[in-house]
């Protein structure tokens, strides 16, 4: 038995977006043709952190990502946000990926706002 096939690059190497010299999505347009893979390096150290559903619990305050320098923010256009489910992500190029990391996480917290019992 099969859950689901989905021909679709996975979610937890979105940060080649910004990181790779060919990102996964290009890796899989060039398979997909037939053409040669690209140069699948990384330009440099890179973050990501998921955005779930969870954070549309008050409404997300995207302030603090756009407040921030070099924060790539990406939103995949799903119509419901319920907790739990992949809404988006993060990404964040630097030298020191577990410290860019760290620094997504808490803007990440910021974007939530308060939780409501607060």
């Amino acid at each position: 038995m099969a859950n689901e096939f989905a021909p679709r690059p996975h979610n937890s190497g979105h940060l080649t977006i910004e990181a790779a010299v060919a990102s996964q999505f290009e890796q899989q347009l060039r398979a997909a043709c037939g053409l040669p893979l690209g140069d699948p390096s990384l330009r440099q150290p890179a973050a990501m952190v998921n955005l779930l559903g969870d954070l549309w619990r008050s409404g997300p305050d995207w302030g603090p990502v756009h407040a921030a320098d070099g924060v790539h923010l990406h939103l995949y256009g799903k119509g419901e946000a319920r907790p739990g489910r992949k809404m988006g992500h993060l990404t964040r190029l630097g030298s020191d990926a577990v410290r860019l990391a760290d620094e997504l996480r808490a803007i990440r917290d910021r974007v939530a706002g308060p939780s409501p019992s607060d």
